[in-house]
């Protein structure tokens, strides 16, 4: 009797084939989750760094704020010692006016004498 050929397609059991397919899947699962974990990690890396940019924005502009303050403030101050400066200019003409109405002079700098009082007791 002559052999009949076979076929059918080879297949390996029903139980065996579905575990690589579940291997499979498994190993899909993986990956994606471990993608999300790193996309997660460098997204809080970003938060973290603008976070720190953000910080130091703030900083830098409450120093040109304070900056800005001392420079009106040192403005004032000048403009007050210009009008001090004034004030005495004014009152040493007015003194030495009222002065040469008393009949005062200014001192000859050629007829001026120093008296050496010694050094001070210790």
């Amino acid at each position: 009797m002559a052999a009949v050929p076979n076929t059918a397609p080879l297949r390996s059991p029903a139980r065996p084939a579905a575990e690589p397919a579940a291997a499979r899947a498994s190993t899909r699962r993986a990956k994606p989750r471990i993608r999300v974990a790193g996309g997660v990690v460098w997204i809080v890396v970003v938060a973290v760094l603008l976070t720190g940019v953000v910080a130091l924005n703030v900083a830098v502009l409450r120093l040109n704020v304070r900056l800005d303050e001392l420079g009106h403030r040192r403005a004032d101050l000048q403009a007050q010692n210009a009008a001090l400066e004034s004030q005495i200019s004014q009152a040493a003409s007015r003194t030495e006016t009222l002065a040469r109405r008393q009949g005062l002079v200014p001192a000859n700098p050629d007829e001026t004498k120093f008296v050496d009082i010694g050094a001070p007791p210790k």
